[in-house]
């Protein structure tokens, strides 16, 4: 599952929460509409009066009398929108105000999820991810070629279409990406185009820089009792989530522990036939130095391996700018 059985019990929380404010708003409304109109209080308990009527005489065999009272309900409601219609309230005044009609705020229709049931989801998805401000600038929609030379761009398309399959196929093939190339290449902007489609899909990603993945675990292994809670949060996501990103490896203090770290990480997922994106500015013999041929062996043979080129886009807009 995308989502763990704590994400949704929160997402069904928000649900039972608007459940909650529609009743509210709509016992206040008819106290409201029974206090400046007393007839339709009188006309509600007649329609509960005769509600109960009809209903002990159907069960004593009057077999007319449920057709009886939906005529005479369908009088008194009429009478009901003609109050309110003088009173200079809407006609569904007193009807529930749902925040999606189409599930009535329940998240499912006819055992389906609703589409607001999987937006939630998709939401809840990129907040995990770490990555939700960055997205909306950040996507294939927004992907551009401006920035690199006339002999660098056929390079880059091939790239950016193979990485645009990775996204179409990603729920039938198992793959893992390896970006590596020098900074400022495209190679965090490629991995966060990756992530939104994904995201969009419903799949859970969840981003770390090297720095920020590693900090977190050696706080979880060396200081268990102050990250007691977040263990099993972060291992759940590290381990389990559709797709991890691992941005800037090598920009993080390697030793021993990092590199034991990620070869479990890697070598877990692998098992797992969860997909991993990693990026770097490390050349690849600075890279098996660092972390030992054991895990770039495993990048080496699960990994679909890009090597970006060109100037530094960061730089590239710079000058753009400056020269206007």
């Amino acid at each position: 599952m995308p989502l763990s059985n704590f994400d949704y019990e929160k997402i069904f929380r928000e649900y039972e929460k608007k459940q909650m404010r529609t009743w509210h708003l709509l016992d206040e409304r008819r106290r409201e509409i029974y206090c400046l109109i007393p007839e339709y209080k009188i006309l509600d308990e007649k329609i509960a009066e005769l509600s109960v009527r009809q209903g002990k005489k159907r069960v004593m065999g009057d077999m007319d009398a449920i057709s009886s009272l939906r005529s005479s309900l369908k009088e008194l409601c009429k009478q009901k929108e003609s109050l309110l219609k003088t009173y200079h309230f809407p006609s569904d005044y007193l009807e529930p105000q749902y925040e999606c009609e189409d599930c009535k705020d329940t998240g499912y229709i006819h055992g389906e999820k609703c589409h607001c049931l999987r937006q939630a989801v998709i939401d809840l998805l990129y907040s995990h991810s770490n990555l939700k401000s960055v997205l909306d600038e950040e996507n294939f929609s927004t992907l551009s070629l401006k920035y690199y030379s006339p002999e660098i761009k056929p390079l880059m398309r091939k790239i950016i279409e193979e990485c645009y399959k990775f996204t179409e196929s990603f729920k039938i093939h198992y793959q893992n990406i390896f970006f590596y190339g020098n900074v400022g290449v495209g190679k965090t902007f490629l991995t966060n185009c990756i992530a939104k489609a994904l995201i969009d899909k419903g799949f859970s990603v969840i981003y770390f820089t090297s720095f920020q993945l590693f900090e977190i675990l050696s706080k979880i292994v060396f200081d268990r009792n102050n990250f007691k809670e977040e263990n099993p949060y972060y291992k759940e996501h590290v381990f389990l989530s559709d797709l991890l990103i691992i941005d800037d490896l090598g920009t993080e203090t390697t030793n021993s522990f990092v590199s034991s770290q990620l070869f479990q990480i890697l070598n877990e997922r692998h098992l797992q036939q969860k997909a991993t994106i990693i990026s770097t500015n490390l050349p690849f013999k600075q890279l098996i130095d660092l972390y030992s041929e054991r895990t770039f062996s495993r990048i080496t043979g699960n990994f679909i391996v890009f090597k970006l080129e060109g100037k530094d886009i960061r730089l590239e807009k710079r000058k753009q700018i400056n020269r206007k």
